[in-house]
């Protein structure tokens, strides 16, 4: 009894684990393929429970979903014969299981190899048929449409789907680049320079044309002085000859007392001259005048008269 009991526990623990072994399941994120002692009789395989049979039929499951296969950053020659480091990556999923395990053996270190290979050479063409301008700024769009397009068809070959192509950065090598600052370092300097020897040519016009106008002014200035005082002088002078002509003697009379004037300003003044000389002659002969008699004032007096004695 207790051997007949014993059976059958072992029976059904061999029905339990035969019906586990039958049993798989396919998640929606994953892609299967059955194997029938080594031979593909199933790739195409709807997520959700299925059977197999155990010991004959095998299952091995691949992710579905999208990956990225990031690249290290790569040099390429531009048309400029110019190097560009360029970091791109791609964005796939597999597509035909089948054919991903055929012709990759459903590993995805030769899928990502085959993938970089492809996008190297791809980017290396596109680049050489353009320059650095085109390549930064005017045409990655159409340079990441043109590499996606060329490995589509080998990508499908192998059962992948290329989802996307994207450049992350396009830079200068770091030896070009160190040239081109010093290239447009010096550049800004020779534009400063330019600009800061207009500028020295300008003011150096303006300063020229102040100062020949500053000449200008100053000439027309002395000339007008000149002709003003000419002017007066000559109106002095011939106030002074009128005034000669009408009494002589008492022009000469009050030309004596100027004179007189200034001479006696001051008490430290000394003076060493003849007595006698015609200097002093209204002080000599105040009563008298020197040629003719002085002609009377208002008040009927003779102009000499007013001296003293």
């Amino acid at each position: 009894m207790k051997s007949l009991s014993t059976a059958v526990l072992v029976l059904l623990g061999v029905i339990v684990a035969t019906l586990f072994m039958s049993v798989y399941f396919v998640d929606e994120r994953e892609k299967a393929i059955k194997f029938r002692f080594g031979e593909i009789v199933e790739s195409e395989i709807e997520p959700g429970i299925h059977f197999k049979i155990p010991f004959v039929n095998n299952i091995k499951f691949f992710d579905a979903r999208v990956q990225t296969m990031d690249s290290e950053p790569q040099l390429y020659l531009t048309g400029e014969k110019k190097n560009l480091v360029v970091d791109s990556f791609v964005k796939w999923r597999i597509q035909d299981v089948r054919e991903f395990y055929v012709r990759l053996q459903g590993r995805t270190f030769n899928a990502r190899q085959r993938l970089a290979q492809r996008v190297e050479d791809s980017l290396r063409q596109e680049f050489g048929k353009r320059n650095v301008q085109e390549v930064i700024s005017g045409d990655r769009a159409k340079i990441m449409e043109v590499v996606r397009n060329s490995m589509e068809e080998e990508a499908r070959s192998l059962g992948i789907e290329v989802i996307d192509v994207r450049l992350k950065r396009v830079d200068l090598d770091p030896a070009v680049s160190e040239s081109v600052y010093q290239r447009m370092q010096a550049e800004r300097q020779r534009v400063a320079k330019e600009l800061r020897a207009q500028g020295e040519e300008e003011a150096e016009k303006i300063r020229a044309n102040a100062d020949r106008q500053r000449q200008i002014l100053l000439a027309n200035a002395t000339r007008d002085a000149e002709q003003l005082r000419g002017n007066g002088d000559a109106i002095a002078t011939a106030t002074y000859a009128e005034a000669y002509g009408k009494d002589r003697e008492f022009y000469n009379l009050y030309r004596s007392l100027n004179a007189y004037r200034n001479t006696f300003s001051s008490k430290d003044d000394l003076m060493v001259i003849d007595p006698s000389s015609d200097f002093f002659r209204f002080f000599k002969n105040s009563r008298e005048p020197a040629t003719g008699s002085a002609p009377a004032n208002s008040s009927g007096n003779s102009v000499s008269s007013a001296l003293p004695n």
